[in-house]
């Protein structure tokens, strides 16, 4: 009797997130377990729970810790340069999935398929990003690369890094988009100046450059769409 109520008692203790997890699943798991979890252990006289939810109020919660670069998530106290690049590398993985699961072959038809795969690639981004889309002769995605990846307000981009792996890959076409943080998808001047820039290399290279659309939260703009006076679309 006495070993049943010890039993009982046991299984009314709350569970750590590993616990948790082994229990129940990762997607029943909350921001903070899950980053608990990569963190492993905390610091003296707090737990990796305790150290996760301070870092996550620190950045704002997941989309801004996302944003975070290491020397900024190894000042959180408890963090520090091992704990920051646990966190930076998962970050990076849940990245390169999105970018796998743009399965190649997936037609390109408009600067709304072009958002729809941005806008889902750079979920959780405080910061700018540029990317780039090979493309076969049907304009079926070969592959997606992330280009840079900036601060705030851009996202340094050389023809270079944009045509390099697009000769590799043997696209015979590209489109090149990035993300404006703010929401706002109206191009800046410099957006106008880097897309003749990858136009006219791609006239020398032989890719042909269909588009660069610029992706906000909920609206895009498309270069190609302008030049035919469709200036917006909803994405």
């Amino acid at each position: 009797m006495q070993e049943s109520r010890s039993r009982s008692s046991d299984e009314r203790k709350p569970k750590g997130p590993r616990e948790r997890l082994l229990l129940v699943g990762e997607a029943r798991l909350s921001d903070l377990e899950c980053v608990a979890l990569i963190l492993r252990s905390g610091c003296t006289g707090r737990s990796a729970e305790h150290v996760a939810l301070e870092v996550l109020r620190e950045f704002g919660g997941l989309s801004g810790l996302a944003a975070a670069d290491v020397t900024e998530l190894a000042s959180v106290h408890g963090i520090g340069l091992a704990r920051a690049a646990a966190l930076i590398a998962a970050f990076g993985l849940a990245r390169r999935l999105t970018e796998a699961r743009v399965a190649p072959g997936t037609p390109v038809r408009s600067g709304g398929d072009v958002a729809r795969l941005v806008r889902e690639a750079t979920r959780g981004y405080g910061r700018e990003s540029f990317w780039s889309l090979s493309l076969d002769v049907r304009h079926r995605v070969v592959a997606q690369r992330l280009v840079s990846l900036g601060g705030l307000g851009n996202a340094p981009v050389h023809p270079r890094e944009v045509f390099a792996p697009a000769l590799k890959e043997r696209a015979a076409a590209l489109v090149v988009a990035h993300n404006h943080p703010s929401g706002d998808p109206s191009p800046s001047g410099d957006d106008r100046l880097v897309t003749e820039r990858l136009r006219q290399v791609g006239e020398l290279v032989g890719i042909e450059l269909l588009d660069h659309v610029v992706v906000g939260h909920e609206r895009y703009f498309s270069f190609a769409d302008e030049r035919e006076h469709e200036l917006y679309a909803n994405g």
